[in-house]
Formats: C-alpha cells, structure tokens, sequence
C-alpha cells in the first residue's frame, strides 16, 4: 500500500510540476532541476518517481502529443484544459513506458487527478481517452 501512496504522491508532483513548466513557457527539466535544488516553501524534493515521469514525458513529449491528437475525438490538444492535457500526458507515458503499472491504476490514478483538480466533465473525457489508448496499445508498442 506504501508504493500506491507514493507513487500516487509522484505523480501529483509531476503533474505539478509538468504543469508549472507549461505555464512558465520552459523545459519541464529545467522546473525539476529547480524544484530538486530548491524545493520551494514546506515541500521536500520530487520523489524519484516524479522526476522519472517528468523526464520521460519531456523526453517523449511530440509522440504522446502525436497519440493524444490522433485519439481525442474533436479535441485538439490545444483546446484541451491545462490540467487535463498534463494528466494525459502523464497517463500516456506510464502506459508506454512505465512498464510495471498496470493500464487500470493509469486510468483510475489520471481520472482521479482530473477529478480532484479539473472541470466536471474532465474524468469522463480523460477516462475515455486513456481507455481508447488503452485499446491500441498492442499497435503503439509494436
């Protein structure tokens, strides 16, 4: 149960951070490399979990924007809520490359984030989206 909790608290932090860079017009590395030196007010540096989110998501940023365009019907990525987008992407990376989740915590730990910190109908649209990538993951992979 410790590993969920941390792991659920990692990607919190990434999504934060990955959020915070977007904001800021910079290299999600360069908010980590910060946020690793100087943590900022009543917080610890990022969990090791986070930074690997971070620097995978930077690290494979245009594939998984690549995906999320192809299957969000009638969104653009653009178009899509800051937080929502962040959570996507942490989302698509872990079902990629995080190797050891399984797709159903993916799912329900990305849903819960847009839940707890987006609009009302962003569970339902990040659900459904990370479901279909689900669903072509086999493809994806190959």
């Amino acid at each position: 149960m410790t590993k969920v909790r941390s792991r659920t608290k990692a990607r919190r932090r990434a999504l934060d951070i990955l959020f915070e860079a977007e904001q800021r017009g910079v290299a999600p590395t360069v908010v980590l490399a910060d946020r690793l030196i100087e943590p900022g007010p009543r917080q610890t540096p990022p969990p090791a979990y986070a930074a690997e989110i971070v620097q995978g998501v930077s690290d494979h940023l245009a594939e998984i924007d690549e995906i999320l365009s192809t299957y969000s019907h009638g969104w653009t990525i653009e178009r899509m809520p800051a937080v929502d987008r962040t959570g996507l992407r942490i989302g698509v990376w872990e079902l990629l490359y995080g190797n050891d989740v399984p797709s159903g915590v993916v799912l329900d730990e990305i849903t819960t984030m847009a839940k707890e910190l987006s609009t009302d109908e962003s569970p339902n649209f990040v659900n459904g989206l990370l479901g279909r990538v689900v669903q072509v993951l086999p493809m994806l992979r190959a």
